[in-house]
């Protein structure tokens, strides 16, 4: 396979060097860490946002920093979650004495090293540590890294509403009451079209033949929970949106945002069919879509496939997502 790599182990190293390099008024890095931090932080008098987890996945977490959003963002080796130990520098730069927010996809490692970061920090700096566990995946209830579902591409709208509540100036209880409310209110599916190749391997990570797809996948190469013969865009659609539905039961002219996610390989063309279809279910259904995004949000390395996100919203979420952001991967004005 190939890829715009130079050595395989040093592709976390020259990829965060490269984003500083894009955006050097925007980020800076943490001496000997593989943690990247708002340039202005700590910012004062406000609660501190931060995520993190195994790289592979951008523009999760550190396209996320700035304004609005993360204040601090700790990448791992690829699908791997960083250690307690940087984590825990993480939330010490970014704290400013109002408190710092961890916002954990639920896969063990993450889990684990997030908990294990926060009493550290609490320990050595006296920091007031707080933490919300995503878990937006309906494809699973377990799985080979899990205890309960997995947390995916809603992972991104945790950081947007907690992120615009602490730069309101709101206190570390209010933040993580939104960021909560969040996770109370989206569900994600996914499907892959192809497995996607980590730099280590060099390999896919699952075989698939041309007619298949996965149904139900993670985002760490792991395969779905079904595997079917292909489908056309919109059955997929269907199939996809129909799992979110059941497990979020909008009411009838609910408001929701939807986000129509790449894996990483696909085509926005394609996504934008899925769109076109997800679209129309919203209005057989009854729901009002409030905003629609298409893009790549949280991918896979280079995972052909999408995830569909349905977010059911109330008036404070709405101003929440309404409320300005300035990151390399999301603005909203």
């Amino acid at each position: 396979m190939k890829k715009l790599i130079n050595e395989p182990s040093a592709v976390v190293d020259e990829m965060l060097d490269g984003m500083v390099s894009a955006h050097p008024d925007e980020l800076r890095r943490l001496a000997d860490t593989n943690v990247l931090v708002r340039n202005d932080a700590p910012v004062s008098d406000k609660v501190a946002v931060v995520s993190g987890g195994g790289s592979g996945h951008e523009p999760t977490h550190a396209g996320y920093l700035g304004p609005g959003m993360l204040d601090g963002a700790a990448a791992g080796e690829v699908f791997t979650s960083p250690t307690a130990d940087e984590i825990s520098e993480m939330i010490q730069a970014c704290d400013s004495g109002k408190g710092v927010l961890n916002v954990v996809k639920n896969y063990e490692g993450d889990v684990m090293n997030f908990e294990t970061a926060g009493e550290l920090a609490e320990m050595e700096s006296d920091v007031e540590v707080a933490e919300v566990v995503v878990n937006d995946d309906v494809a699973v209830e377990d799985s080979l890294y899990t205890s309960g579902r997995r947390g995916v591409c809603g992972t991104i709208l945790v950081h947007k509403v907690a992120g615009a509540m602490a730069d309101r100036g709101e206190e570390l209880d209010e933040v993580k009451r939104v960021a909560e409310k969040v996770i109370d209110n989206v569900a994600t599916m996914g499907t892959a079209l192809t497995s996607c190749v980590t730099p280590e391997k060099g390999e896919p990570t699952f075989d698939l033949a041309e007619d298949e797809i996965e149904l139900g996948i993670g985002i760490h190469g792991e395969p779905g929970v079904e595997r079917v013969e292909m489908m056309s865009a919109d059955e997929i659609t269907e199939r996809l949106t129909e799992k979110v539905f059941d497990d979020l039961s909008p009411s009838s002219g609910a408001e929701v945002l939807t986000i129509v996610n790449g894996m990483g390989g696909t085509p926005l063309s394609e996504l934008y069919v899925v769109n076109r279809k997800l679209q129309s279910m919203m209005e057989e259904r009854d729901f009002m879509t409030w905003d629609a995004w298409v893009g790549d949000y949280m991918t896979s390395l280079d995972m052909q496939g999408c995830s569909v996100t349905v977010l059911v919203l109330d008036d404070e979420l709405k101003e929440l997502l309404a409320h300005p952001a300035a990151t390399p991967a999301l603005t909203v004005q």
